[in-house]
This record gives structure tokens, C-alpha cells and sequence, in this order.
């Protein structure tokens, strides 16, 4: 069955450099690389997610939508683990399932699955986590991903998003790290000159979000409970 799930042409044709080969993998999964990628963020970021997993959150079902270079996924099997509850993470990529599996220990659930169409029930899970992908999908696929994370979440769950933001107009990056990403990652543009509200607000109104940001901006975190 997982044999059959296609890989989207577009993370194909636009990330095959950063994500679909094993070379990729190795090149790009290490702390200095992804902490580099953020402008020295991803600490930071990795652990205001997990600050969401209080006592009452760690002890139930978490899935993490789509694999993520850096340490967050050991980060947060453990912090679940030590809570007493689970974690799944989909990914559509064979190749970052496979990396992914050298990182977790074997209690973590890991399936291939397309973000934007996921092979579960509904209402399965209390909390789900959704780290710096939006920003890397087209339109339509971020429409139905955040659908997809709403769906799988149970009444009274947690979602988690953490991405770029729309930065201030003074930001450095505007002018150091905005035009070497038109060029290799386009879909995170508009996100980032709009911000996520404003490019799905179709996913995004009917609930009240907290929000917080950092680094002027760059970075944003919405939680929101269904």
C-alpha cells in the first residue's frame, strides 16, 4: 500500500535537492545545517513547541504531520514518553521515514502518508503538530493539510503550528534571505510577505488562535484548540 502513495510532483520538482535524496538527508540533517537554515532559530523553535506539551498534553496521542530535520522528533518522543503517551509522524517521503527511524526510539509510530490526504480516522488524536511545513507547500496543499490535521484531532485538542511569519518591513532577512528563497523554496513567499492567516483564512477563522512570534516577526506560533 505505501508503494502506491505518490510522491507530489511538486515536492519532487521544487525540494528533490532538499529533501528526496539520501545525499540531501545526510547533508542537511544536522543541528549547525538546520540552525543555520534559521538564522540560529531552530533551537528556540524546537523548544516552544515543546512547551506546549504540559503534563496533560504529553499524556495523550500526539501526531507530528510530516518528518522534520533536526532533533525536535527525539525531543518530543521522550517528553511524551516520560508523560506516558504516544507519538505518530506521516511523511510521504520513504527516504525521511527511513532517517527518521535512526532518530526515534521504536515506540514512535511511522507512516508514509501525504500531509494533505492522511490514511486516518477521525478525531484520533489530542494534539497535532505541524512544524515548518505549510510554508513549503503550495496553495491547495496547505489548504487541505490544515483540513487534514483538523479532521485527525479530537474535540478539545490541541493544534500546534510553528512557521515563518510575515516580518517586520525593517527585518534583515527582507533583504539577506528573502530573494535566495524566491529562488529555491517559492511557495514560502507569500507566506512569509502575508503570513499564514491571511493566505488560508478559510483554515484559519471559526477559531481562536494564540499567538506568538519571534525574531521580528520571522517566526510565528499558533495554537488552537478544536
Amino acid at each position: 500500500m505505501e508503494e502506491s502513495i505518490p510522491v507530489p510532483q511538486y515536492l519532487e520538482a521544487t525540494y528533490w535537492w532538499a529533501y528526496a535524496r539520501p545525499w540531501a538527508v545526510r547533508l542537511f540533517d544536522r543541528q549547525s545545517a538546520v540552525n543555520g537554515i534559521l538564522l540560529g532559530n531552530y533551537n528556540r523553535l524546537r523548544d516552544e513547541a515543546l512547551k506546549e506539551f504540559d503534563a496533560k498534553t504529553a499524556a495523550g496521542r500526539t501526531l507530528q504531520v510530516g518528518c522534520c530535520y533536526g532533533n525536535l522528533s527525539p525531543y518530543l518522543a521522550r517528553r511524551l514518553a516520560q508523560g506516558g503517551g504516544t507519538l505518530d509522524v506521516i511523511d510521504v517521503l520513504k527516504v525521511q521515514l527511513d532517517n527518521l527511524h535512526h532518530k526515534v526510539p521504536p515506540s514512535v509510530g511511522v507512516m508514509r502518508m501525504d500531509a494533505s490526504a492522511l490514511a486516518l480516522p477521525d478525531a484520533q488524536y489530542d494534539t497535532v503538530l505541524i512544524f515548518l511545513l505549510l510554508h513549503e507547500q503550495p496553495q491547495a496543499y496547505r489548504e487541505r493539510t490544515l483540513q487534514e490535521a483538523f479532521r485527525v484531532l479530537k474535540p478539545g485538542g490541541k493544534l500546534i503550528i510553528v512557521d515563518y511569519g510575515a516580518p517586520a518591513w525593517w527585518h534583515p532577512a527582507r533583504v539577506t534571505t528573502l530573494p535566495l528563497y524566491r529562488r529555491l523554496k517559492p511557495y514560502s513567499v507569500e507566506v512569509w510577505d502575508r503570513g499564514l492567516p491571511a493566505v488560508i483564512p478559510g483554515q484559519m477563522s471559526g477559531h481562536s488562535w494564540r499567538t506568538t512570534t519571534y525574531f521580528g516577526g520571522l517566526f510565528q506560533k499558533f495554537v488552537t484548540i478544536k
